[in-house]
């Protein structure tokens, strides 16, 4: 049966079997070469040149939400109980955040409108985040879903492949992949995973995969119960999986049009990130906040991406991963309303 880790056909394995050689090429090769971020950025880029080649690859989501709930233990397991003095000045860059948010969607909206999309592909296109609910939202408004999906798909890939260089560059090409341990410490943690991924789906939190673990795992480290932590093979064998998941979304998409979405989409994300590190400068000015944590937590990628990369470049994961929920929260929130109005508007123009 699809859908179920038990019951991955013959033709599912092969491909995850290719994702996974595949990705271990990527991983490698970056590896020797030194570039940041080995074991994430090498199976993703590999996938993407296999997938874009015709060659059938595929990380089945039941195996890629459970190593994206290890992801989000980790990261729960950054809060601490000394992190409470602050949150008091997270009013001030969340309010900046949905000021980012809201140019960057409006200039990157109107990039895609230059390239003949139509008002709602546009709209739900150049919004950073919340992709399911962006993609279905845009759908039902009588946008183009696979528009809305690649420029979404591509807009997540193009950050992830642009900031861990850019950080690396900016802290002179220093260690790349953190928090490390040396052994696995509080490793029982995992073994609740089973438990807390159905859970997270009864109770119909957004992105469960990533964000019941982590709630579980912020509620025992900030009561300073228990903290996984994940040795240096640990992390890289996670990065590998989900990188390997992300560079396989493009299975069956032409070369031509590939080229001809990523060109799109990567001036728009351009775009985006230009608009967004103005505002990071303000928090970075206002807050004393790091510009490259600052830069991190307004990057437009998906929530799931951006706390792999906070993680893994060990650039203030709760701060990071605070910002992004809010934002794909208020996404989701306001998405109804302005999908309501693009109807009305749309209904009414000849």
């Amino acid at each position: 049966m699809r859908g179920s880790v038990t019951g991955v056909s013959a033709g599912s394995a092969k491909a995850l079997s290719i994702s996974l050689a595949v990705g271990a090429v990527g991983g490698t090769l970056f590896q020797l070469t030194g570039l940041p971020l080995a074991w994430m950025l090498g199976p993703l880029i590999a996938n993407l040149l296999a997938s874009s080649q015709g060659l059938k690859v595929a990380v089945p989501e039941p195996l890629r939400n459970v190593f994206l709930a290890v992801m989000g233990m980790v990261l729960g397991s950054q809060v601490t109980p000394q992190l409470a003095h602050r949150v008091l000045d997270w009013p001030i860059s969340a309010a900046l955040l949905l000021l980012g948010v809201a140019a960057s969607t409006a200039v990157a909206a109107a990039w895609y409108r230059r390239c003949g999309f139509d008002p709602v592909s546009a709209w739900f296109g150049a919004s950073p985040g919340a992709m399911t609910a962006m993609i279905l939202l845009g759908e039902k408004c009588g946008g183009d879903p696979q528009r809305i999906a690649v420029a979404q798909s591509l807009r997540v890939i193009l950050v992830i492949l642009f900031l861990p260089p850019l950080f690396w560059a900016y802290e002179d090409g220093g260690d790349s992949i953190g928090p490390i341990h040396s052994g696995l410490e509080h490793g029982w943690m995992l073994l609740m995973i089973p438990l807390i991924l159905p859970l997270g789906r009864w109770l119909r939190i957004p992105s469960p995969a990533l964000l019941a673990p982590l709630l579980v795992a912020a509620l025992l480290s900030g009561s300073d119960m228990a903290s996984l932590a994940l040795p240096g093979w640990g992390m890289n064998l996670m990065l590998w999986v989900l990188g390997s998941a992300i560079g396989s979304r493009f299975q069956g998409m032409t070369r031509k049009l590939f080229g001809r979405y990523l060109w799109q989409s990567g001036v728009a994300t351009l775009l985006a990130l230009l608009v967004l590190a103005l505002f990071a400068e303000l928090i970075h000015q206002l807050l004393g906040v790091g510009r490259d944590v600052a830069l991190l937590a307004l990057a437009p990628g998906g929530i799931g991406e951006m706390a792999i990369l906070a993680v893994a470049l060990n650039i203030d994961p709760v701060f990071v991963a605070f910002h992004h929920l809010l934002r794909m929260v208020t996404l989701m929130i306001i998405a109804p309303f302005w999908a309501r109005w693009l109807l009305r508007h749309s209904s009414s123009t000849p």
